[in-house]
């Protein structure tokens, strides 16, 4: 019972700020009806001035489109001028990622450098002796020992022990 009263008191509170909250908003409707009935009351002569505008603003909107369509057309000339350039230096970059390929296939990847480690250890390796060894980061050998792991390259002969499937 008491547990109703309080809903219903709470009930009461919310329908008093929503009836506040209504009578705001007639208010501010009211004023709103006010200042539109006074921009009904200019003076034509002013509505005449007005008349007049959007013709002006058409002219200017022409020119505004004849402006952008010279500029595109500028912006079209530098983009072919660019591509031509761009072409050259494509030739240029395919002859680099050559050289680049061959150093890749004859250096190691720290994967491989830590498997090849534990490959090559029969009881385990744990993660410092692999820091040790490899010279890399703590944060570099837990990830490439979860990666590892989780694509069953390696397996847990402990904790923190890791040996070669």
């Amino acid at each position: 019972m008491k547990q109703l009263k309080r809903d219903v008191q709470a009930v009461a509170k919310e329908l008093k700020a929503l009836v506040k909250k209504a009578e705001r908003v007639t208010k501010a409707v009211a004023k709103l009806g006010k200042g539109q009935a006074a921009k009904k009351r200019k003076p034509k002569a002013k509505t005449k001035a007005r008349k007049k505008a959007p013709a002006k603003r058409k002219v200017a909107a022409k020119k505004r489109v004849a402006r952008k369509k010279v500029a595109r057309k500028k912006v079209a000339r530098k983009k072919v001028a660019r591509k031509k350039v761009a072409k050259k230096k494509v030739a240029k970059k395919k002859v680099a990622k050559k050289k680049v390929a061959k150093k890749k296939a004859a250096g190691l990847t720290a994967t491989d450098k830590v498997l090849g480690i534990i490959k090559r250890s029969k009881k385990g390796v744990d993660a410092p002796t692999l820091i040790k060894k490899t010279g890399l980061k703590d944060k570099q050998i837990r990830n490439i020992l979860f990666r590892a792991s989780s694509q069953r390259k390696i397996k847990r002969a402990g904790r923190g022990i890791y040996v070669a499937k």
